[in-house]
Parts: structure tokens; sequence; C-alpha cells
């Protein structure tokens, strides 16, 4: 549980974090792909082959059984928890 608590405190910090980021373009970007032919060398046909397919039949039933089922307790503690400040880079 604690391990829980210390990476999800870590993850949401990382995620303000880059959240507060300033970001501007400096450059224009530029991206070729080759370009590609393709020739047609036949005529294709399709036919999709048929199936009678006979499923079995399920049913569903509910019926009450007793099972014996584990309890959790819960207790208080105090941990440390990360503390990240974040200022924004617009604010810096």
């Amino acid at each position: 549980m604690l391990k829980k608590t210390i990476t999800l405190a870590m993850i949401s910090s990382f995620a303000l974090a880059l959240s507060a980021c300033d970001v501007r373009k400096t450059q224009e970007g530029n991206v070729t792909l080759p370009q590609y032919e393709i020739d047609k060398t036949q005529q294709g046909s399709l036919k999709l082959p048929e199936y009678d397919v006979k499923t079995p039949q399920v049913d569903v039933r509910k019926e009450e059984k007793t099972v014996e089922v584990p309890t959790i307790k819960k207790e208080e503690r105090t941990v440390e928890v990360p503390n990240v400040d974040v200022t924004p880079a617009r604010d810096k």
C-alpha cells in the first residue's frame, strides 16, 4: 500500500511538471516520404467459405453456497510522501 501511494504521488508530480512546460516552435519542419508505384499483375476474386456451426447450449443458474471469505482490517499510519512544488516555465 505504501509503495502504491508513493508511486502514485511521484507519477502525479511528474505529470504536473510536464503540463507546466511552455513550448514554442522555433523552426519549421519538413518531411519528405518516398513515392512508390504498384502494378496489378492479375485479376483477383474473393469468395469466402460458408460454415454451418452448431454451438452447445449453455444454461446459467444461480445457487447459494457458503464459503470462507477473508476479511481486511484498516489502520491509520503516518508516512512520508513526496511534496513537489512546480514553477511553470513562463513564471521563471
